[in-house]
């Protein structure tokens, strides 16, 4: 599975304000109702839900914040760059500021594990993630985020 299957240009946040989790996720949730059509509520909901269950912050200041929703149509996927760090209670207990959001339909089983996964092996990429760290540019951001793609797939 292609990131390029799950992020669109147009998905990409290169500097975030947020001053919590919670800001974050309400931010993210905003987005993603622009891009998808669905309310905003629905998927902070279901966003802060599955947060709930433990974080999904991963490590080295990376979050993977993500859900299942009835009411969406494919697997979708929103990037963002914060301009500060904020916490978000991640598993090495340092603050996040790059953040992978992950929506998908509720019977996309084995594809969302498929594409979670594949978020975490392109965001372990020392030097990519030093790249997104490095620039506000959206543009940039993408093409860094889908030449990962074709170099791993290679």
């Amino acid at each position: 599975m292609a990131l390029a299957d799950l992020l669109h240009q147009d998905a990409i946040i290169p500097a975030l304000r947020a001053n919590s989790k919670k800001q974050l996720l309400q931010e993210l949730a905003a987005k993603a109702s622009k891009l998808t059509g669905l309310p905003e509520r629905e998927i902070f909901d279901v966003v802060l839900q599955r947060e709930r269950l433990g974080s999904t912050g991963v490590g080295n200041g990376i979050a993977i914040p993500h859900g299942k929703l009835n009411s969406i149509k494919s697997i979708i996927g929103i990037f963002a760059r914060l301009e500060q760090s904020v916490d978000f209670e991640a598993l090495d207990d340092q603050p996040v500021d790059l953040v992978f959001l992950l929506l998908a339909p509720e019977g996309a089983g084995a594809d969302h594990l498929k594409a979670l996964s594949r978020i975490a092996r392109v965001l372990r990429d020392q030097d990519l993630v030093a790249k997104l760290r490095a620039t506000d540019s959206s543009s940039a951001i993408y093409s860094f985020l889908n030449e990962e793609q074709a170099s791993n797939a290679a």
